[in-house]
């Protein structure tokens, strides 16, 4: 992972799940004591993108949080599945989140 690579917040759960933040890796990973970090910059989203309008979305229905919900972090998307995200967020958002 290098500084400027995308980044989602994925909540888990029965109620209210799906994608929370986007963001972008801000710096270096580093290692510490506890084991590796990776520093973040994440824009909260008002109103989440939900699990059940990405699952029903093409381009993202594949994606490994979906096929894996018990999956390890991180997971991974690919450029479509980015883009079907991006694609439900307002202005507003993707001018915090464009590096």
């Amino acid at each position: 992972m290098t500084a400027g690579q995308p980044v989602l917040l994925w909540v888990s759960g029965r109620h209210s799940s799906g994608v929370h933040a986007v963001g972008r890796v801000a710096g270096a990973v580093e290692e510490d004591g506890d084991g590796p970090l990776l520093p973040v910059r994440l824009v909260r989203l008002d109103a989440p993108v939900p699990r059940a309008e990405l699952l029903a979305d093409a381009r993202f229905r594949d994606a490994e949080v979906l096929r894996m919900p018990a999956g390890s972090n991180p997971s991974w998307v690919s450029s479509d599945q980015l883009a079907a995200v991006l694609d439900r967020l307002d202005d507003t958002v993707l001018g915090a989140w464009e590096p």
